[in-house]
């Protein structure tokens, strides 16, 4: 790699402690930066502190399935992550990939195979020119943590519904940007519901009441009229 450019940052995360060694050590020679987790909280936590421009993702973790680990990850940014894992059989490789990896490498792995897919991998996200956003947003009435999935008010937690999070995540992730009836419809309900608009009614009501200060007055979840709705921080 070029003296004058920033070094390729790699989280790698396994509870196998002679991987994560041997990960460490192959990808340090080559000019890498690597960061390690073996928990899956330890890699979302980590993933937020050092914005890795890959991650390297085993499956079977203690505490959380990698799959779980990407839903977190995919909440708020689009790194790339390359899945190494022990489970060859085919639905696992497809579950992880419909989760949002990009690429599946079972082991044993072959060390040359697999840092030619780390490089694609980071290449196709270079490539892709997708802006991060911040994993935790605080507005002066509740905060959001897309990495974790959770939300809090007043230092308590708050309680929501798959459908009325899929909500809320969709436009924290467009914050100050304009999201389309249909488009929201979409992303949360699938596209054979993108003209239930009243859908989308009952459940911003549903989230004010329980985020917003003044639930007639929002704040932070706001409606335009006849074209959709915007998240203000």
């Amino acid at each position: 790699m070029s003296d004058r450019q920033a070094p390729t940052r790699v989280l790698v995360v396994d509870d196998e402690p002679q991987i994560l060694r041997a990960l460490r050590i192959n990808l340090s020679v080559r000019g890498y930066e690597v960061t390690t987790a073996s928990t899956g909280a330890g890699a979302l936590r980590a993933a937020a502190e050092t914005r890795p421009d890959v991650v390297v993702l085993d499956l079977g973790l203690p505490d959380l399935d990698g799959t779980e680990v990407l839903a977190g990850l995919r909440g708020w940014t689009q790194v790339p992550v390359v899945v190494l894992s022990a489970r060859t059989d085919s639905s696992d490789k497809v579950d992880a990939l419909d989760a949002g990896a990009d690429d599946y490498v079972t082991k044993p792995f072959g060390m040359d195979e697999f840092l030619a897919r780390l490089r694609a991998a980071v290449r196709r996200g270079a490539a892709s020119g997708e802006v991060e956003a911040e994993p935790v947003v605080v507005t002066d009435a509740f905060t959001v943590d897309l990495s974790a999935k959770t939300v809090t008010r007043d230092g308590a937690a708050v309680h929501l519904t798959p459908t009325e999070w899929g909500m809320l995540e969709t436009l924290v992730r467009h914050r100050g940007k304009l999201v389309g009836q249909r488009e929201l419809l979409r992303e949360v309900w699938g596209p054979a519901y993108e003209t239930e608009t009243h859908y989308l009614r009952v459940y911003l009501a549903q989230l004010r009441r329980k985020l917003e200060p003044d639930p007639a007055h929002p704040r932070h979840l706001l409606t335009e009229a006849g074209m959709g709705y915007r998240f203000r921080e």
